[in-house]
């Protein structure tokens, strides 16, 4: 009898098995096709002169030429810094930003779902719509919608600006449009990190005299050490891929003051055909985002060993 019942439970593990792979296969299949094989196909051809228009010359083995020329490429290594400052300004802006909004809606106050829903709507509008809206907020002439705020807050001091025709401002109207766009994500999910802060630590807080700064630095920070780590390396990895509000508003220009990686790949591969160097930008941004997510893994498990 043991033993039937022993082979029905082994029968009903290899069902459930195959079940399980059964559900799993369109999202295998498609996880391989769009993203495993691609990726393979850029690290190849990133070590050859390959072409997205087959010429006259065929397809040779180039070593490593690709990543050569990109360290004397003065236009790579712009849209790398490029990068680099993109997330060391956005990053802690944008976190900062969301905390702060984070803590406010948290309160009981009234209206307080429709701030929530203001705050978190331009993170539900794509990208492109987003930066389609914001260039005619950034109008060069004096009718321009941020023209007209800054002169009025300045009363008349300043003068209109182009926005996206200076190189010295160009990068940081993206910048701006940017932090506007992707607060929203990070409040919501600061916020549930503040809801899951026992209320108790607030109590004893303030038997003990504590003033709301004071709660504000010993209990909340502490508390949502984890959800800021998480904040942070997520952004971080969300700022490196920085495209779409390039693509629309300046195109990498002006003067490539706006250059960034994942735009010069795309200028490289698809408007020049060199597929070839493409790849090898292709993979040396996989690396970046593989080392910030090799120290978000060591960051968390060290802050899991402390606790």
């Amino acid at each position: 009898m043991a033993s039937q019942v022993t082979v029905r439970r082994t029968s009903w593990r290899r069902t459930e098995g195959r079940l399980a792979w059964l559900f799993a296969s369109p999202a295998l299949i498609l996880l391989i096709v769009f993203v495993i094989v691609p990726f393979v196909m850029a690290i190849i051809y990133s070590f050859t002169n390959q072409r997205l228009v087959p010429g006259p010359n065929p397809t040779e083995f180039v070593s490593l030429r690709n990543f050569t020329r990109l360290i004397e490429d003065q236009r790579f290594i712009r849209a790398l810094l490029n990068n680099f400052l993109f997330v060391g300004v956005v990053v802690p802006v944008q976190t900062t930003l969301a905390l702060l909004l984070a803590v406010l809606i948290n309160q009981k106050l009234k209206f307080v779902n429709f701030f929530r829903t203001l705050y978190f709507s331009p993170v539900a509008i794509t990208m492109v719509v987003v930066s389609v809206v914001w260039a005619f907020l950034y109008e060069a002439s004096a009718n321009g919608t941020i023209n007209q705020f800054v002169n009025f807050v300045t009363f008349g001091l300043v003068g209109p600006q182009d926005w996206l025709g200076d190189n010295r401002l160009a990068f940081g109207a993206i910048m701006l449009l940017s932090i506007w766009q992707g607060v929203g994500f990070q409040m919501v999910i600061f916020l549930a990190g503040l809801q899951e802060i026992p209320y108790s630590l607030y109590e004893a807080a303030q038997i003990d005299g504590a003033t709301v700064r004071q709660q504000f630095f010993n209990v909340t920070l502490p508390m949502l050490r984890n959800t800021t780590l998480f904040v942070v390396i997520s952004t971080t990895i969300l700022a490196f891929q920085l495209y779409a509000q390039v693509e629309v508003l300046t195109r990498g220009g002006p003067q490539n003051s706006t250059q960034t990686m994942v735009f010069y790949t795309k200028v490289m591969g698809f408007e020049q055909g060199r597929i070839g160097y493409a790849s090898a930008i292709t993979v040396i941004f996989f690396l970046i985002v593989l080392a910030v997510s090799l120290i978000q893994r060591r960051v968390l498990s060290e802050d899991r060993s402390v606790e």
